[in-house]
């Protein structure tokens, strides 16, 4: 089997980095207009930490579905990693595209709760989210690419046929 495709392991951390700032922001906004069920969704829909963590969320669908495209990726190819040492270090692509899209899962439930008029939901989903993303931004503990490594090893994900003892 050919090996996979291999990415400067410090772009993930830069695109992570300015995803725990959104993520941040997000949560306090979402803190300071935590809505109740009383409310209408379309007041529930504009609020501004919605709409911050509805950006977030999009965000996590473009980094799923085009990696190579997403705003943050090319931002790290086109300005930052010139300014840097070449890469010494590389990874596959893959758990970062995984963890790409359980933030899209986290982000979209707390969501689809605060439209519910859930209260809570999006302030504890998006301060979840951000807790990934920093620990993957200042200590490069990808909490999503760790998940899709167990998911990896038990043969639900990354295999292209059957696992083999």
């Amino acid at each position: 089997m050919a090996e996979p495709a291999r990415i400067d392991a410090r772009g993930p951390r830069f695109a992570a980095s300015i995803t725990a700032v959104l993520l941040l922001v997000g949560t306090l906004l979402s803190l300071l207009g935590v809505s109740t069920w009383r409310e209408s969704t379309l007041v529930r829909a504009t609020d501004p930490g919605f709409l911050l963590i509805l950006v977030v969320a999009l965000l996590f669908v473009w980094g799923v579905a085009s990696p190579r495209t997403a705003p943050w990726g090319v931002l790290y190819r086109k300005v930052v990693q010139p300014r840097l040492a070449p890469p010494t270090e590389f990874e596959d692509p893959r758990p970062p595209r995984f963890a790409q899209g359980v933030g899209l899962f986290v982000t979209a439930v707390g969501l689809i709760l605060h439209l519910a008029g859930v209260p809570w939901a999006l302030p504890i989903a998006a301060a979840m989210a951000f807790v990934a993303a920093f620990l993957n931004a200042v200590f490069g503990l990808c909490l999503g690419c760790q998940l899709y490594l167990v998911l990896q090893r038990a043969g639900i994900v990354g295999r292209r046929g059957p696992a083999s003892a």
